[in-house]
C-alpha cells in the first residue's frame, strides 16, 4: 500500500523525496488541489472512497499520515 501512495504522490509531484519530506502541506510541497487529486486517485486506486470529514491537511501532512488515513478507509470499506 505505501509504495503504491508514494507511486500516486510521485505521479502528482515527481520531485517530493517523500522518505525526507517535511510536512507536506504546511511546508507547502503539496497544496488543496494536490490533495483532490492523492483523494481522488488513492480511490480508484484501493476501491475505497475517502469521506470529506476525513480531508484535513493533517492527514495529508506526511507520507505516513496518508498511508494511514488509506488504511482506516481500507478497513472502513470492509466492515461495511
Amino acid at each position: 500500500m505505501r509504495d503504491k501512495v508514494i507511486e500516486i504522490i510521485n505521479g502528482i509531484h515527481p520531485g517530493i523525496v517523500l522518505d525526507n519530506a517535511g510536512k507536506l502541506f504546511d511546508d507547502g510541497m503539496i497544496d488543496s488541489f494536490d490533495i483532490i487529486s492523492i483523494i481522488s486517485e488513492a480511490n480508484i486506486a484501493f476501491g475505497i472512497s475517502i469521506r470529506s470529514e476525513d480531508v484535513f491537511p493533517e492527514n495529508f501532512n506526511s507520507l505516513d499520515a496518508i498511508v494511514a488515513l488509506i488504511e482506516r478507509t481500507v478497513l472502513a470499506a470492509k466492515k461495511v
